[in-house]
């Protein structure tokens, strides 16, 4: 008898952990302190996190064709502005928090339906006339690399004016 190939999760294990501390270090923000930025030409807090969002739901929903787009903020991964580009309109913590959770169940989907023989299928993006070829494992990377970048700005600014920072890796004691 053959046995059923495992889902990928056991390699992304601590993917939730990193998903509940972003959200968690937006959750309670002010919209004084989801405005923070770094600078005039630099996003604010609340821009950073959506932006992540947004990514998520572009790379997996839109590129790869994974289901789910239309149970978050992000119906249509391929709009060229969601509502995380427009500055105009700053987004709440409440906002926030449904849209990471909500594109951090894709993929948590993903997780737990993906196998290693699925991380090299090769997917094509177009971007104008240029072809790119990614595979779901590249994807992931950089679904997982950017969240990263983003929390590590998110928490810079939070430190710099005096709230917690936001810590993806730090363990619990016992």
């Amino acid at each position: 008898m053959s046995q059923s190939p495992e889902p990928i999760r056991r390699f992304y294990a601590d993917w939730t952990q990193y998903q509940s501390r972003l959200v968690d270090g937006v959750r309670d923000l002010t919209a004084d302190q989801l405005a923070l930025s770094g600078g005039p030409d630099q996003a604010p807090i609340w821009a950073l996190a959506a932006h992540c969002a947004g990514g998520r739901t572009y790379w997996l929903c839109g590129v790869l064709g994974e289901p789910g787009a239309q149970t978050t903020p992000f119906p249509d991964p391929f709009s060229e502005l969601g509502w995380e580009d427009d500055l105009d309109q700053p987004r709440s913590a409440s906002e926030l928090v449904v849209a990471l959770e909500t594109t951090g169940a894709i993929i948590d989907r993903c997780l737990d339906t993906w196998t290693d023989d699925m991380l090299e299928v090769e997917f094509e993006r177009r971007r104008g006339d240029v072809r790119q070829i990614h595979t779901r494992r590249s994807i992931l990377l950089r679904l997982l690399s950017h969240d990263a970048f983003h929390s590590g700005e998110i928490s810079q600014l939070l430190g710099a004016n005096g709230l917690p920072a936001i810590d993806l890796w730090v363990r619990g004691t016992t």
